[in-house]
């Protein structure tokens, strides 16, 4: 038999408080325990979903939102397995804990307040209780301080990276609406039936670094022909002029 869990093991399990387990089944978003006398026994679906509504709640959406979700995805471990398909594409780089100092340290240049304060105003970093810095990206800050080290100035890179990130978001977007308006739509359509969903989570799975090998390729060529466009600006040469690399 699959593994039973009391109240209180459950709570125990996802990492909540036994009332919090209780509330969130009052508003539905558990299905009833199996019952025993007076005791209610809850199986992995209980504990998959309340993962789920765990990660939700921890990623900043309300409860009413995560409520609409829920009643919008499958039972248990097909929903964790979505979401976390969603949320965890690439399987980041663990974040990372420094100090101001050794930020400095690390960019290779004086240790500067008004530097640290720009770097979490754009999310780079996040300050902590205790005055250390987490680095939710360190590939992204790894990058910066490269180009850094290149001998691009600071304030430039912070002026680059707003304009960055938009045009990342709108990359982003393109692909998503690609996924929803083909894919997702005929899902729905189809009424979401149960045995589709593992079908939607391989798209997910394979859509996304496809995304990702397309905008590299697509960015290498615009590179190409931006950085050609530019040297003969500002060598003041046409094309025929430039000479030849080969």
């Amino acid at each position: 038999m699959e593994e039973e869990l009391t109240v209180d093991q459950l709570a125990a399990k996802v990492g909540m408080t036994v009332r919090n387990v209780r509330a969130y089944a009052g508003r539905g978003l558990i299905a009833p325990p199996r019952l025993v006398g007076r005791t209610g026994y809850y199986g992995p679906d209980h504990v998959a979903r309340l993962t789920l509504v765990r990660e939700l709640l921890d990623k900043g959406y309300t409860l009413a939102a995560v409520e609409r979700m829920m009643s919008e995805l499958p039972d248990g471990e097909l929903a964790l397995g979505v979401f976390e398909t969603l949320v965890n594409p690439w399987n980041p780089a663990e974040p990372e804990e420094l100090d101001e100092l050794q930020l400095a340290e690390r960019a290779g240049v004086p240790h500067d307040p008004a530097v640290i304060a720009r770097i979490v105003e754009l999310g780079i970093a996040e300050r902590l209780p205790d005055g250390r810095l987490r680095i939710p990206n360190p590939d992204l800050l790894r990058t910066g301080l490269e180009v850094i080290k290149l001998g691009v100035p600071m304030q430039a890179i912070f002026e680059m990276l707003p304009k960055l990130f938009a045009q990342a978001d709108a990359v982003a977007k393109t692909y998503v609406e690609l996924f929803r308006s083909t894919v997702w739509r005929d899902f729905t359509k189809a009424g979401m039936p149960a045995d589709g969903w593992p079908e939607i989570q391989r798209t997910l799975e394979g859509i996304i670094p496809l995304a990702g090998q397309a905008l590299v390729a697509a960015f290498r060529e615009a590179m190409a022909r931006e950085i050609e466009q530019v040297a003969y600006e500002e060598l003041g040469l046409t094309p025929g002029n430039l000479p030849s690399t080969g």
